[in-house]
């Protein structure tokens, strides 16, 4: 399991941009969780951190480890 932290969300379109973003990562087997009132998301599988990263950012979100 993956953690980040997720900042920039504001309503469930972000939310759901998030969560589509995550799941075109390579390795992403399923994306648990996007919350934007705790700043994060969570997504199992061995993807790499910095796609992860990248594809939220590509998205206009802050993102990173948490």
């Amino acid at each position: 399991m993956i953690e980040l932290k997720v900042e920039g969300m504001t309503c469930g379109h972000c939310e759901q941009a998030v969560r589509r973003a995550l799941t075109q990562v390579p390795g992403v087997t399923a994306v648990l969780e996007v919350d934007r009132a705790q700043q994060r998301a969570t997504v199992e599988g061995d993807a790499d951190l910095a796609a992860l990263i990248t594809a939220i950012k590509d998205e206009g979100f802050q993102a990173s480890a948490a």
